[in-house]
């Protein structure tokens, strides 16, 4: 019998592995992750807004800001790069002490601007701490934006609880900003949950926030909030519709399992599957209706089946070069791109945050850009917000929610760091538990 060589078992073992059973310490890829982790975490280090310490909304290299904006802080692009300090002390990009004292500056600024019944506005000027309108009567407070923070908050309490009197201080001062949110306020008083108020116009917006999109973190954190709770109902009616949230519905055979908060048989922007699941883990979550890990997953695998697929025939598309459509900068603006709305423009941040689901095509996205691109994609705080190899379309600009998921993604792969803290504590247990949410990571 003639015996098979050593590398041909390593072949086929390599070649029936799933993806996400992928080896994680190969040091080729853990120096690519290390390097777009620490680069993109310059964006909210040496790119934060000075009196804040907090997230620009944008950074344009070529000093163009036409909205006269350079100084407004995000309130959601800040809670994600909270989350992203976490994880560069944990990676040795900063030291410990230099984490702790960025932390009493901006939690400190954040307990001096103003709040709507404990909300943060989306928007706010940096030097001056004012509220600046979002829109048309978006000008108080933001609810979804502000989930987005209150996930930082509870991760930066989790970390520090059990330090030092000053790291105890900041878990304080962290607890205290995210128990004061008035989660149940924003029902208006009904079964779901409203996105905007302000003390003018109220619920004037008239938005209310039901599933599938990006929301899912605003009822896990008003079901388990200590102090301003929402009831079940609350979850049942307004985000899963009554359990319509449920679908059959597929795209490229592969099951959306959840019904996308968009046109009958589309799906949205990939950051749906990742702005609620920074700190919510989804890998076993599953409420009376969806598995949201077979959700995330398959939103992400019908991203990759569409870029394979390439019905546009645009340059540089496929499952190992450009793939991964959402809401970033487009050719004409700003653009909330998916397989139905395709502009021919790739936007780093969907197949970079993707990498928890979709580890080896989006290593290989990294590596493809790289190899091919570096030069026109790659700056001073990691990849450039979006391009497009077709339009020869290379714009030097960032926006902060696109660059923090990108960091504290790639560290959930990793580790799994910030969706350890945040599934620990023992309220988001409590909410979970309250939802009837079972969870097996």
């Amino acid at each position: 019998m003639k015996l098979i060589p050593s590398y041909i078992f390593i072949l086929l073992f390599l070649i029936g592995c799933k993806t996400t059973d992928l080896p994680k310490n190969d040091k080729q890829t853990e120096e690519l992750l290390n390097k777009i982790q620490r680069q993109t975490f310059k964006y909210f280090w040496e790119g934060a807004e000075p009196t804040s310490g907090l997230a620009r909304e944008r950074i344009h290299l070529d000093g163009v800001y036409p909205q006269n904006d350079k100084d407004v802080i995000t309130i959601g692009g800040s809670g994600f790069g909270l989350m992203s300090i976490l994880v560069a002390e944990k990676r040795n990009f900063i030291q410990p002490q230099e984490a702790l004292e960025r932390f009493k500056k901006a939690l400190n600024y954040l307990d001096k601007i103003p709040r709507f019944k404990g909300a943060y506005a989306h928007w706010y000027d940096g030097p001056t701490g004012k509220v600046k309108a979002f829109g048309n009567k978006d000008d108080g407070g933001d609810i979804v934006e502000t989930a987005f923070l209150a996930q930082s908050l509870i991760c930066i309490r989790e970390y520090y609880k059990n330090g030092s009197p000053e790291q105890k201080d900041i878990a304080l001062l962290a607890h205290k900003l995210w128990k004061e949110i008035d989660w149940a306020h924003y029902t208006n008083g009904s079964n779901v949950i409203f996105w905007h108020w302000s003390p003018e116009h109220e619920f004037g917006m008239n938005h209310p926030i039901q599933g599938f999109d990006e929301c899912l973190i605003t009822y896990i954190l008003a079901a388990s909030s200590p102090t301003f709770p929402i009831d079940k109902q609350v979850y049942v009616n307004g985000w899963t519709r009554n359990g319509k949230i449920k679908t059959a519905i597929e795209k490229y055979n592969i099951p959306t399992v959840a019904k996308h908060n968009a046109i009958q048989g589309e799906v949205g922007p990939l950051f749906w599957a990742h702005y609620s699941f920074l700190g919510l883990n989804p890998n076993g979550l599953k409420d009376d209706y969806v598995d949201y890990g077979k959700v995330v997953k398959n939103h992400t695998r019908i991203n990759i089946a569409y870029a394979d697929d390439n019905p546009n025939n645009y340059l540089g598309y496929g499952p190992d070069k450009g793939w991964g459509l959402t809401a970033s900068y487009s050719i004409n603006g700003y653009e909330a791109h998916h397989p139905d709305n395709d502009k021919g423009v790739i936007s780093p941040t969907a197949a970079l945050s993707s990498m928890p689901y979709s580890p080896k095509e989006s290593i290989a996205f990294a590596n493809y850009l790289f190899q091919n691109l570096e030069s026109k994609v790659w700056g001073p705080y990691g990849f450039y917000d979006a391009y497009s190899e077709t339009a020869n379309w290379f714009p030097q600009r960032y926006l902060a929610i696109d660059q923090g998921p990108i960091i504290v993604m790639i560290e959930n792969y990793r580790s799994q760091f910030i969706w350890n803290l945040f599934m620990n504590a023992p309220e988001i247990k409590e909410g979970l538990k309250k939802l009837n949410f079972q969870y097996n990571k």
